[in-house]
């Protein structure tokens, strides 16, 4: 069996792999940010270098 530590980010156009221990998780989803989380609605990117989502 494998073991999944690592993901892209839940949030559609976002370009980020991320750690599932360090992800924000929302509705069974993971994230790499709060901005990702809560649908962009502050209209800021995830903030990630080389991200532009």
């Amino acid at each position: 069996m494998t073991t999944v530590t690592s993901m892209k980010c839940a949030c559609e156009p976002c370009l980020c792999n991320i750690s599932i221990s360090d992800a924000v998780q929302k509705d069974g989803k993971y994230y790499c940010s709060d901005a990702c989380a809560n649908g962009h609605t502050d209209r800021t990117g995830c903030g990630h270098h080389g991200c532009g989502c």
